[in-house]
C-alpha cells in the first residue's frame, strides 16, 4: 500500500471554498510555496504537500519517481477527502499533475504548471544533473551534493544573480534541510509512463508558467505542450528563471489568481 504524502492544510477560506493543491519539485518542499500562501488562503483551500523524501515526508520510503510520487499524492488527497480539486506543481510536481489529471479526470478542476515536465519524456540537462547530483552524494556526501546542486544547476541561475529580489538565502535553507534520500536510495522507481499519446485527452485548462530565463529544455516542453493541450494558456515571466513563482511571487500570483478566477 502506498504511504500518503505528509501534508500542510490552510482553511481560511471557509469550508466551502475550492481546494488548491500546491506541490513543490525536486529537493524541495511545501515551504516553496511561502510567497502564495497569503495571497490565495483568502479564496482557497489550500492543500500543500511534502513529497516523499521531502519536508514533512523525509522518513518515507522509496522508490522516488515520478510514478510514487503520484500515487503517494493521491493517497494524501483520500486521507483528507479531497475529491475535486485545482492543481498546481513545479517541475516534478508538474509532472506529478499530468499523471494525476490523466487517471483522475474527473478530479482535477484545472492545471497550474511551472517549469512543466512531461512524464516519459526526455530531458538529457536534468537528467544529467540529478545523475551527477546522485554520484557526489554518494561519494561525498548529501551536503556537498546539495551545495554543489546550488551552485551550479543553471535552473538557479537567477536566484545567484539576484539573491535578495529572490530569496535565495531562504531558498538554499530549504534545500538544505533535503536529506538527499532520493539520491541516496537503491530502490528502482516504476518507470514513468509516456504520456505524450494521451496529451490531447486533457479536458482541464491548463496555464504554462515559465521565466524567461528559464532553461531551453523546460522552454522548449512548453513550446510542446502549447502545441499539444487542446485548452492552455501561455505566459511567460519576466526577469525569472527557473523557479518563477519563488523567484517573482507577486508577478506569478496575478497571473494565477487571474487564470483561476475563470472558475
Amino acid at each position: 500500500m502506498t504511504a500518503a504524502a505528509r501534508y500542510q492544510i490552510i482553511t481560511h477560506a471557509g469550508s466551502g471554498a475550492p481546494w488548491l493543491v500546491m506541490v513543490h519539485g525536486a529537493t524541495q518542499h511545501s515551504r516553496l510555496f511561502s510567497g502564495q500562501v497569503g495571497a490565495f488562503s483568502p479564496g482557497y483551500r489550500l492543500f500543500l504537500v511534502d513529497l516523499p523524501g521531502h519536508g514533512r515526508s523525509s522518513d518515507l520510503t522509496g522508490p522516488f519517481g515520478q510514478v510514487e510520487y503520484a500515487a503517494s499524492v493521491r493517497a494524501a488527497l483520500m486521507e483528507a477527502g479531497i475529491e475535486r480539486f485545482h492543481y498546481w506543481g513545479t517541475h516534478t510536481g508538474a509532472a506529478v499533475g499530468l499523471l494525476l489529471a490523466l487517471e483522475e479526470p474527473g478530479c482535477v478542476l484545472s492545471l497550474i504548471l511551472e517549469g512543466a515536465v512531461v512524464p516519459g519524456a526526455s530531458m538529457p540537462y536534468t537528467t544529467r544533473r540529478i545523475e551527477q547530483a546522485r554520484a557526489t552524494a554518494r561519494s561525498r556526501g548529501a551536503a556537498i551534493a546539495i551545495e554543489e546542486w546550488y551552485d551550479t544547476a543553471e535552473w538557479f541561475d537567477v536566484m545567484r544573480r539576484d539573491p535578495l529580489a529572490c530569496r535565495a538565502a531562504d531558498q538554499k535553507a530549504m534545500l538544505a534541510e533535503f536529506g538527499a534520500r532520493p539520491w541516496l536510495d537503491d530502490a528502482v522507481p516504476a518507470p514513468a509512463p509516456t504520456v505524450e499519446a494521451r496529451l490531447g485527452e486533457l479536458q482541464v485548462r491548463v496555464l504554462l508558467v515559465n521565466g524567461e530565463r528559464d532553461l531551453p529544455e523546460f522552454l522548449a516542453t512548453a513550446d510542446h505542450l502549447e502545441q499539444r493541450l487542446p485548452d492552455v494558456t501561455r505566459v511567460t515571466i519576466p526577469d525569472a528563471g527557473g523557479f518563477p513563482l519563488w523567484e517573482r511571487p507577486e508577478a506569478v500570483n496575478h497571473v494565477v489568481l487571474g487564470f483561476l478566477s475563470q472558475y
